[in-house]
């Protein structure tokens, strides 16, 4: 007995979740807990007990009110008592824990196959057996909610109640029940009430004219509702409507497509739990998600995705409560848009991957660019020596020639031979200036030539190049201008000489007729320096091209002489001082350069006097003895010519030790001394402190070289040798050893 009314603590729940849709699981397990608590105090502990127990006889504490068999006063055979309080108590918390909290979708799901919602009775239905057939039931719903979806519904209704409806059959209680819910779902309770309430009267001719209006009313809103579905239909994502129990009253033909659902789900009033119940046993659905579904679709109403696990299908999600309960819900199919973004992000996954090999593949192309910069320049340097060496070899013998040459020249009186020995001196020079230049284009190119600068004024350097390019162009009765400028400047004044020097004279070569005008133009903080011809133009073709080398225009060629070097030694100069070279010309009317530099702000008290270039001197150099050394004979020999001619006395030798052999034996003593750069073993400035030592004073000298480089120029200007370069001319030694000779007595001491 007693297990039986502990048994009976199921029924309140069991009763309750039958016959009121309030019920929930909160309820039944405050109930269910409470009934069992008093079924053990009033039922199951004084079966334990003596029958004179101290809590039977007097209750807890002594208070008598609480004695398991005789709760509150009440005395009663004890399986009565105890079941009537352990029932009461269940009941009251069944009731209490049902009110505290409303219904979860599921409970309300499952309420809502158990208990339907009662709606008031028709009124024609308590008044009269109705006439309706079956199919007239049919027609008047299916103008709410289209035939396929009324006849679908109709269906699975005779399947749920296990038999079949005849179409001319009266339709019973339980069908006008069904319609009127079936009706209910899509225009409301007072509506269905009120359209199956004219369908009942229609056989009363008073109410002829109501069922007309209701005809009208209804055809209005089938249009309506067919203008809305259709609509619906036309839209790409899924949409449902689920009533306040969440069974489905209203969608479109894209959820049944994007889910595959068959016709069976498609009806009004199937629950939303069915369809997700039909995806997990479809396998689109884990069993484990289903309530997670639930919950996120009913409760949360977030915006989720899911994937259909039989067709890898991905379905974005987006749910809305309704205003008077119910759920609206939208589903997109987001399939090819999440492949982009997984694409994309096993791209950024394997981005910082990439970047690491192409990291690595960088510092291998830098390394190798690294190590071919390095091969280019030991290449350069290599070229660099090279052609100083073969510039050595090519200029000695040159230099050879040209001290021959001009020998013969000053001891021959005949002038047709002396005319032949300036054709020769004039083709030699001709050599020289291309060497000249291939060597000068070849240090520029590799930065061996470093640039010096310092301040001056330009009026120094346009006076000097007034001297020596007046004589040129009188000679083809050319003006030239030189207009005087006191500005200074910061520069490199040998690189930037040569620059106006080349642009002078490509200038005077090829003005015919005219005048060639040098000026400077104040520009702000800088100064542009002009040199202005009239002579025969350059087409504006042809401008990018002159700064070629070796290359020559046609109407250039044809009117002077030339090896198309100047403008490009001009071009690779201005790189290296970061001068801006610009050109304008017009064919036959002549041409302007400009090179453009900053103006220095150095007072003109900061800038060095200009200095005046020495003339060459004529003076006579009778009985000077001059001491020469070379390696190669053949310079001897031509210095030997060239100098007795002037009337020296020449003491040749090889180098330093054969000088002192030689001086040990006839104790010459030299008044200067020439000694080439390259020695065998040794170098002119070495050869000439070992001569020094072996004579035990100082003797001037004067150092010839083939050697453009920079360090023997700083060398020379140490030791304040004069520096000749070969092939040396003959009025250059000449003026030198004149000067050599005036330091004769200084030197002495």
């Amino acid at each position: 007995l007693l297990s039986f009314a502990a048994l009976a603590q199921f029924a309140p729940a069991f009763l309750g979740a039958l016959l009121w849709r309030g019920a929930n699981a909160r309820g039944a397990v405050m109930g269910m807990s409470a009934g069992i608590l008093v079924w053990g105090y009033t039922l199951l502990l004084p079966s334990f007990l003596p029958d004179n127990a101290h809590l039977l006889m007097d209750g807890p504490w002594g208070f008598a009110a609480l004695r398991p068999e005789a709760l509150f006063g009440v005395e009663a055979e004890p399986l009565n008592h105890g079941v009537l309080w352990s029932l009461a108590a269940n009941a009251l918390f069944f009731i209490m824990g049902c009110l505290s909290r409303a219904a979860t979708p599921r409970e309300r799901i499952q309420a809502a196959i158990f208990v339907p919602r009662e709606s008031a009775q028709i009124p024609g239905l308590r008044r009269f057996r109705t006439a309706v057939t079956n199919n007239e039931l049919k027609d008047t719903i299916s103008r709410y909610l289209g035939a396929e979806r009324t006849e679908r519904s109709f269906q699975s209704f005779e399947q749920n109640e296990g038999r079949k409806y005849m179409g001319s059959q009266i339709a019973d209680a339980g069908t006008i029940r069904f319609a009127e819910q079936l009706l209910a779902s899509a225009v409301g309770s007072s509506s269905a009430r009120l359209v199956l309430s004219l369908l009942f009267q229609r056989v009363d001719a008073n109410s002829r004219n109501a069922y007309r209006l209701l005809d009208d009313a209804s055809e209005a809103l089938q249009q309506n509702r067919d203008l809305l579905q259709i609509a619906l239909d036309q839209m790409e994502d899924g949409i449902t409507v689920y009533d306040q129990d969440f069974g489905l009253s209203c969608w479109n033909r894209q959820f049944r497509t994007l889910f595959d659902l068959p016709d069976e789900l498609g009806q009004v009033g199937t629950s939303i739990s069915k369809v997700i119940d039909y995806l997990v046993r479809r396998g689109d659905i884990a069993k484990d998600d289903e309530e997670t579904i639930l919950e996120r679709m009913t409760v949360t109403h977030t915006t989720w995705q899911m994937e259909l696990l039989s067709t890898g299908r991905i379905i974005e999600v987006r749910s809305n409560p309704m205003p008077n309960g119910g759920v609206v819900a939208s589903y997109a199919d987001i399939t090819d848009r999440v492949k982009a973004d997984l694409a994309l992000k096993r791209a950024n996954e394997t981005l910082e991957q990439r970047v690491a090999a192409r990291t690595a593949e960088l510092l291998e192309l830098n390394e190798e660019l690294a190590q071919a910069q390095r091969l280019a320049e030991e290449a350069n340097l290599g070229k660099t020596r090279f052609l100083a060496g073969a510039g050595h070899d090519i200029l000695q013998p040159l230099n050879a020639a040209r001290l021959y040459c001009s020998a013969l020249k000053e001891s021959i009186s005949d002038q047709n031979t002396r005319s032949a020995l300036s054709n020769i001196d004039s083709s030699l020079d001709s050599v020289e200036t291309i060497l000249g230049a291939v060597l000068d284009i070849s240090r520029l190119d590799t930065g061996a030539m470093k640039p010096k600068e310092s301040i001056f004024r330009l009026d120094a350097m346009l006076e000097q190049l007034r001297n020596d390019f007046l004589p040129s162009a009188r000679e083809k009765g050319l003006d030239l201008r030189i207009v005087p400028s006191s500005l200074n400047i910061e520069t490199d004044r040998n690189l930037f000489r040569r620059v106006l020097q080349n642009l002078v004279s490509n200038a005077i070569k090829y003005t015919r007729s005219g005048k060639v005008v040098v000026g400077v133009r104040r520009r702000g903080r800088l100064c542009e320096i002009q040199v202005i011809d009239t002579g025969i133009g350059i087409r504006a073709d042809k401008l990018n091209t002159v700064f070629r080398e070796f290359t020559r225009l046609d109407e250039g060629a044809r009117e002077a002489e030339g090896l198309g070097l100047g403008l490009s030694i001009v071009d690779r100069i201005a790189r290296v001082l970061r001068l801006e070279i610009r050109i304008w010309s017009q064919p036959g009317q002549g041409t302007r350069f400009s090179v453009l530099m900053p103006v220095s702000q150095a007072d003109e008290a900061d800038v060095p006097a200009p200095s005046t270039t020495p003339q060459p001197s004529r003076g006579s150099l009778s009985g000077t003895r001059v001491l020469c050394i070379d390696n190669d004979t053949r310079i001897l020999d031509g210095m030997r010519m060239l100098l007795e001619n002037w009337g020296c006395a020449v003491i040749a030798h090889a180098g330093a030790d054969a000088f002192a052999a030689a001086f040990a034996e006839d104790g010459l003593l030299p008044d200067v001394i020439v000694a080439d750069f390259h020695l065998d073993g040794a170098t002119g400035f070495e050869a000439i402190n070992a001569i020094h030592r072996v004579l035990g004073r100082t003797v001037p000298a004067i150092m010839l070289t083939a050697n453009r480089s920079d360090e023997v120029k700083a060398a020379a200007e140490e030791r304040q040798i004069p520096l000749l370069y070969k092939p040396v001319k003959p009025a250059a030694l000449r003026t030198a050893l004149n000067r050599s000779r005036k330091m004769l007595p200084k030197a002495a001491e």
